[in-house]
């Protein structure tokens, strides 16, 4: 048999061992019991600490979340008191480009085209009417104050079409950020309210980490109040720009009402004047007639004069002629054939003057004739310049209406 397969024989303690392990076994006991109440307590101040480390930290949170939600509660209604400044300024800014989208279309379409039409209509005036006059003169300055207008119209009119740009896009990153902070105030609101027993929470066993965030605090402020410095200034750049085409707008309708009232003046007077020749003109063609119908009679009457006097020498001739068939010593100079000679002479030189007279009547006549025909054609130049600046240009004129829109 193996020598290991015997039991050994139990050894024997003594009284003392028996009583020393006894002790021993008392104070390892007691040892345990003691560190057992020590990691007891340990663990109870451990968790009493955790707890309230762990609500200190939840309240705190909670404490930061509600500032947090202030701080966006306070710049979104910072946005939004900014944005509903700029959304009136934007329609603000509309009105005003349809006001000189309108203020143009009549500058542009009426008191240019009214102006060419009036030039245009002069240049059919007739011989010494087509002079270049004081209308002439302001039709040509207000043409002038026309395109200016319509020029200075024209960029304002682009100018407040770029603002009104500049503003909607401002409005556009405005209410960008405001839709960030409604999903912020969403996020954070849901998180402030959440409690630590609630039973949709989860534990994230995830590798990459939770906090995701890149922007710094500074740079979210800075982010909002840039977009409220933007838009303040294209507030007050759309407050200024309304101010200038208020006085822009008054200042210009201002300058084409004077230019239009200098002109109408001009064309008052050229009118007058041209009235007053005209009225002159026809009274001298009436004195023409009166004195060509004078001087034909005039002419008429030297005529049967000249008629008459030939009687008389067809008398004395005759009577001459008779006397020269006297017979003999009867055949005598004597003072009827002295007077019948003298009559021929006397007649001879009557006949003569009135022939002279009757040239000189004739030719009057012809030259009273040709001053009537003048006269007429000065009339007609006259009324066809009357019916072109009384009734054609300033029956043109009285539909020119500046005013401010």
């Amino acid at each position: 048999m193996d020598i290991n397969c015997i039991p050994s024989l139990s050894s024997k303690f003594t009284l003392n061992q028996w009583h020393c392990n006894n002790q021993f076994r008392y104070r390892c006991s007691e040892a345990q019991q003691e560190s057992s109440d020590r990691v007891s307590a340990e663990a109870t101040r451990a968790c009493e600490l955790s707890a309230e480390i762990a609500k200190a930290n939840k309240e705190e949170t909670d404490h930061r979340l509600q500032e947090k939600l202030n701080d966006i509660e306070f710049r979104k209604e910072e946005l939004l008191r900014i944005r509903k400044d700029i959304v009136l300024e934007i329609d603000a800014l509309t009105l005003y480009k349809e006001r000189l989208a309108d203020a143009l279309k009549s500058v542009r379409r009426n008191a240019l085209e009214i102006c060419e039409k009036c030039l245009i209509a002069r240049e059919r005036r007739l011989g010494i009417d087509l002079v270049h006059d004081d209308v002439e003169r302001n039709l040509l300055k207000e043409r002038e104050v026309i395109q200016k207008a319509e020029d200075l119209l024209d960029r304002i009119w682009r100018e407040t079409g770029e603002e009104i740009r500049k503003s909607k896009t401002t409005l556009y990153y405005i209410d960008r950020d405001l839709e960030n902070k409604e999903s912020n105030l969403h996020i954070d609101r849901h998180n402030l309210y959440m409690k630590e027993t609630d039973f949709n929470l989860s534990i994230y066993h995830g590798t990459s980490p939770l906090d995701k965030s890149r922007v710094t605090l500074n740079e979210w402020e800075l982010q909002t109040n840039s977009n409220v410095v933007s838009a303040n200034k294209e507030v007050n750049n759309a407050k200024r720009l309304r101010c200038y085409i208020d006085a822009m707008l008054k200042q210009t309708v201002d300058d084409l009402k004077t230019q239009k009232d200098a002109t109408n003046e001009a064309f008052r007077q050229r009118i007058e004047q041209t009235r007053e020749a005209k009225i002159k003109l026809e009274v001298q063609h009436s004195e023409i007639i009166k004195q060509i119908g004078a001087m034909s009679s005039n002419i008429a009457r030297i005529k049967k004069s000249i008629a008459d006097k030939e009687g008389f020498m067809a008398l004395a001739h005759t009577r001459l002629g008779h006397r020269c068939q006297r017979p003999g010593m009867e055949l005598t100079q004597d003072l009827v054939e002295a007077n019948l000679v003298k009559e021929v002479h006397e007649l001879r030189n009557i006949a003569a003057n009135l022939q002279q007279m009757l040239c000189e009547a004739e030719a009057a006549l012809r030259y009273l004739l040709k001053t009537q025909i003048q006269l007429e054609e000065d009339i007609n130049v006259k009324t066809n310049t009357l019916k072109i600046d009384e009734v054609e240009c300033m029956t043109l004129r009285q539909s020119i209406d500046y005013h401010a829109y």
